[in-house]
Parts: C-alpha cells; sequence; structure tokens
C-alpha cells in the first residue's frame, strides 16, 4: 500500500481533533469510564506536543520519525504547564473545565495549523505504517540475529510499559484517608465564636464532619469543659477541672470524595448550644472518635473527671494524638 491520499493525508490530525473532542463528550457524560482515564493520559502527554511538532515541522526530512516522536511528548510536558500557568492569572483557575476547553482548543488550533502546513509541504511527512515500511524503518534484512532480538525486545518492553501504565491508571491508587471536623460561629462562618459569656448565657456553635475515609464511618463527638494550665517548669498539662456537657452525640457517615472543582459543600453540620454554669476562662474540647468510643470511669460525685482517667483523652487532645478542637470561653460572673 502506497502513501495515502486525498484526505487521509491528514488522518492523523483529524484523529486528534476528533479524540480531543470524545474526551470532552467522555467527561461531560461517563467521567469514570476506562476509556476517558486512557484517552486523557494521551490527551496531557502526548496530543499537544505531537500537533505543534507537526505544525512546526512539516516537511519529511526535516526530522525522523523517533525524534518526531521524542518532540510530542517532550513538548506536551512542557506546553500543559504552560498552559495551566496562564490559566493562574485569570478567572477560572487552573480547574478541570478551563484546563480541558484550553487543551481542546490548542490541539484543534494546531491541529489545523498542522493540516494547512502539510498540504503546503512540497514533501510532507505523514504518519503511513505498513509492515514493508516498518522493516525498511528497522532496516530488518540487514540486521543481523542479535540486532533482530533486541529489537524484538525493546518492542516487547514498550508493549509492557504501555499495558502497566495502563493498569496504573484502570487501577489508581486510592487518596489519602481523613475527615474534616470543624466548628464555626452561629452564622455558618469561621468568625463570632461565642467566647464570651455570662454564667448560664447560652452560645451557639456548628459542628461539622466531613468522611473522606473511603468507608462508612460511625463518628463519636465528646463535648468537654475544662479547666487547666500549663506548668513551664515541668512542661506538663495540670488538668484542675473536667466536666461533661450535654449534648454527645454520634453519626455514621458514607465516604464521599474530595470535591476540586466548585464550591465546598459541608457533608454534615450540627446546631450546638451550650451554657456554662461555672465563672472563669474555660475550655470546651470537642473530641471526635472513628467506630468506637472511649470507655469512661464511673461519674465522680462532684462530676469532676480531672483526678480519674478520662484526664487522659484531654491530654491526648492537647498533644494532638486524638482529633479535637477547642473553643476558648470567658464567663463573666
Amino acid at each position: 500500500m502506497g502513501k495515502p491520499e486525498g484526505v487521509w493525508r491528514y488522518w492523523d490530525l483529524l484523529t486528534v481533533i476528533a479524540l480531543s473532542a470524545l474526551l470532552d463528550l467522555l467527561i461531560a457524560y461517563v467521567p469514570d469510564s476506562l476509556l476517558r482515564k486512557v484517552l486523557g493520559l494521551t490527551f496531557v502527554l502526548f496530543f499537544p506536543g505531537y500537533v505543534f511538532v507537526t505544525a512546526l515541522f512539516p516537511e519529511k526530512k526535516e526530522l525522523d520519525n523517533l525524534e518526531r516522536l521524542a518532540l510530542s511528548f517532550g513538548l506536551s510536558i512542557a506546553i500543559v504547564p504552560l498552559i495551566g500557568l496562564a490559566l493562574n492569572y485569570t478567572p477560572w483557575g487552573i480547574r478541570l473545565i478551563p484546563i480541558l476547553i484550553s487543551l481542546t482548543v490548542f490541539n484543534v488550533a494546531f491541529g489545523v495549523i498542522a493540516i494547512y502546513r502539510r498540504a503546503s509541504a512540497f514533501d510532507p511527512w505523514i504518519p503511513w505504517i505498513t509492515i514493508e515500511r516498518l522493516k525498511e524503518e528497522l532496516e530488518w534484512e540487514r540486521s543481523s540475529r542479535l540486532d533482530r532480538a533486541l529489537t524484538v525486545i525493546l518492542i516487547v518492553a514498550i508493549l509492557v510499559s504501555v499495558g502497566t501504565l495502563g493498569y496504573v491508571v484502570s487501577h489508581p491508587k486510592p487518596g489519602e484517608a481523613f475527615t474534616e471536623f470543624y466548628i464555626l460561629g452561629p452564622n455558618g462562618k469561621a468568625e463570632d465564636y461565642p467566647t464570651n459569656l455570662a454564667v448560664g448565657q447560652n452560645g451557639t456553635v456548628i459542628i461539622g464532619i466531613v468522611n473522606h475515609e473511603h468507608r462508612n464511618v460511625t463518628y463519636y463527638v465528646q463535648t468537654w469543659l475544662v479547666n487547666l494550665t500549663w506548668d513551664n517548669r515541668t512542661n506538663t498539662t495540670i488538668v484542675y477541672g473536667m466536666y461533661k456537657m450535654p449534648g454527645w452525640f454520634n453519626v455514621t457517615l458514607p465516604s464521599v470524595p474530595v470535591n476540586l472543582e466548585g464550591n465546598w459543600t459541608p457533608q454534615f453540620e450540627k446546631n450546638y448550644t451550650f451554657s456554662i454554669d461555672r465563672p472563669g476562662r474555660w475550655q470546651i474540647w470537642f473530641l471526635l472518635f472513628k467506630n468506637r468510643p472511649p470507655a469512661l470511669p464511673p461519674e465522680p460525685p462532684d462530676g469532676n473527671y480531672a483526678e480519674t482517667p478520662a484526664r487522659n483523652l484531654v491530654l491526648k487532645a492537647v498533644n494532638g494524638t486524638i482529633q479535637s478542637l477547642k473553643l476558648n470561653v470567658y464567663v463573666k460572673p
């Protein structure tokens, strides 16, 4: 079979344009498909450099096949970050949709330019592989047995690498497992916390939890009213008072993916209203436990757990070894 004629002279560039448009449709309608992952990798790592190199060097004599292949990958790795850098200074930012549109426009624009340049070239480079041309490129007939064996090994290594890459793309490693735990002011913002109250006066905060653990988790939230100080001489935390506050709760949440696009949305939020019947400077500790809460000793007659093993919960929270939040509250007489 000879060189392609007519529209087939541009089959590779038309394929790049068509596959770029196909990827847009896959992301819009079947974003979790395997084809989208494989095509997306080629879309980023090969297509931009390929159309750019073909537009710059349409003549066959300017570059050989291996150089074109290497430049296609190399320039793609350079072009994509530059497009991302430019998007970073626009109102759209570095997000999926702006990146997808920008790369699609780049591929289509330079694909059209490459078609025009190839049509005007005297001896255009047209990728067209046949068994005869492949043997000619590899100098198969003039190669020794050792060279042929090394060529076969190289081809097998490339195929294995592509297969491995496809497997890694189709079976991505789960992201880091973690839980978002936060408190907000009564207006749903990280401000206006009830930090100055009178004895018996109500204060309200919003407790929020978001599950990114890749599994269903039952969360237990404990709230403790604590009076403590830091002893600089012994570098220890001294707990003077530790009282259970009402409103402990638990909730089971499914895992949700981390949303990198659009606005952040909460998964679970709960209004928590409290009052303190003792004047002074207090800390309210919100402790979060997964799947099972720790066992507590019997409640002391005065309700103060400071001299019981429960004190270790606050000490662990102070040291950051359990997930917790703290609200400093000054209670006026």
